[in-house]
């Protein structure tokens, strides 16, 4: 058995960040294709799952918990299950990672900035 998900182009003006739900095609891995211009990225969230990032292009500042760090093409950064995390694209060009989620299907819960607790 297999499914193909066949790639289409966005609307003019849409976002360029692909959703893929795993549980919708027999998988129990989903993910995002995130293709951001400089200065995206998504608010602070949380997963009750790891998180996987890997850089294909650009550059990325992530806060993992009270962590920062950035990354670029090829580094792999990995956030744990309940740790409220976020990411930038602080280059100049264009920002593409891949965002793994262990999980049959993506669940996130936005977290307010002053929710974070104290280092």
């Amino acid at each position: 058995m297999y499914n193909l998900v066949r790639h289409t182009e966005p609307a003019p003006g849409a976002s360029r960040t692909v959703r893929f739900d795993g549980d919708e095609h027999g998988s129990e891995v989903s993910f995002f294709l995130v293709d951001n211009e400089p200065g995206q990225g998504p608010a602070l969230h949380v997963h009750p799952y790891t998180e996987t990032w890997i850089v294909r292009a650009g550059e990325a500042e992530f806060m993992v918990g009270r962590d920062r760090m950035r990354a670029g093409p090829g580094d792999i950064v990995v956030g744990g299950a309940g740790v409220p995390h976020k990411f930038r694209n602080v280059g100049t060009g264009r920002l593409q990672l891949v965002c793994i989620h262990a999980s049959a299907r993506i669940i996130q819960e936005w977290v307010e900035e002053h929710d974070q607790p104290a280092a």
